[in-house]
């Protein structure tokens, strides 16, 4: 269970969605089945004790260690290298993912910053981030346009800081790590994220690489922003930890190892599995 469909979406896209029978199904499949996964030991942990299920396998949403061989070393998105630089990203660029808190943490950013955003703007998006970016802040917001998954990488690692602005507005996104603070640690960026259970658990286990801000609590964000712009040996030492907590914790080499585990043995589990594989074979 990448999300848990049951309780995703805001309140106005619920309306129109088969709640109960997406929550009936997810009890049939929870309970019934000898194998589950899900992206969090918090959402494991709350489907277990909401289906009385046995807890889903924790496999993270990460990327290979891999892939970092492939990095291109370019600096495409950033204008002005001696200013430190901040990236977001994800398909689409809108309201309701974080951006609110973002902009209006800026009147109270002190230290000199752009900041880099990607994906394809919903319509009425520009108009929208014009109304909410401080005239003094808007040469140094740039957006740019998706690229390929090969590349994504590459443009993520030329930045300094990943910014991960999750909302709390339902159980699937409090509960979920979503792909994209995992691919910020495997870039080596420093990560500001907010307080969703989700990325206080990635938190909790890069310590030094993640900070925390509370969800709709722009001040906040400001703050944890500035405690990195203020200091490059700390911006570099949160860099470092990322990569650390990636190579060791949070890669796809890693989390295969559990997810391959965990499948071996569920078949142990299925009476007459072997033979049946061998019979059906021969």
């Amino acid at each position: 269970m990448e999300d848990w469909y049951s309780e995703d979406l805001l309140p106005e896209a619920r309306k129109h969605r088969p709640i109960r029978l997406l929550r009936a199904l997810e009890q049939t499949l929870l309970c019934g089945s000898k194998h589950s996964s899900c992206p969090s030991r918090a959402m494991s942990l709350a489907l277990e004790k909401e289906f009385g299920c046995r807890p889903p396998t924790v496999i993270y949403n990460a990327f290979p260690w891999a892939e970092r061989a492939r990095l291109d070393g370019m600096f495409k998105d950033r204008q002005d290298r001696r200013v430190p630089s901040l990236h977001w990203y994800s398909q689409t660029l809108g309201r309701g993912r974080g951006l609110e808190d973002l902009f209006a943490a800026l009147p109270h950013v002190v230290h000199p910053l752009e900041i880099h955003l990607r994906g394809n703007p919903a319509a009425g998006f520009e108009t929208w981030m014009m109304q909410q970016v401080p005239p003094g802040w808007r040469p140094s917001v740039f957006v740019h346009g998706l690229v390929s998954n090969d590349e994504l990488l590459s443009r993520i690692a030329e930045h300094d800081i990943g910014f991960a602005g999750e909302q709390r507005y339902c159980r699937s996104r409090d509960l979920t790590v979503t792909n994209k603070i995992l691919h910020y640690l495997l870039g080596g960026l420093a990560v500001v994220a907010s307080d969703t259970e989700g990325q206080c658990e990635i938190a909790s286990v890069a310590k030094e690489a993640v900070l925390i801000y509370p969800a709709g609590n722009p001040r906040a964000l400001a703050d944890a922003l500035n405690q990195l712009l203020g200091s490059s040996e700390q911006l570099r030492l949160a860099k470092a930890a990322a990569l650390r907590a990636a190579k060791e914790t949070f890669c796809w080499e890693k989390v295969s190892e559990i997810l391959v585990e965990s499948i071996k043995k569920a078949l142990q589990e299925v009476p007459g599995a072997a033979g049946h594989s061998r019979t059906t074979a021969g």
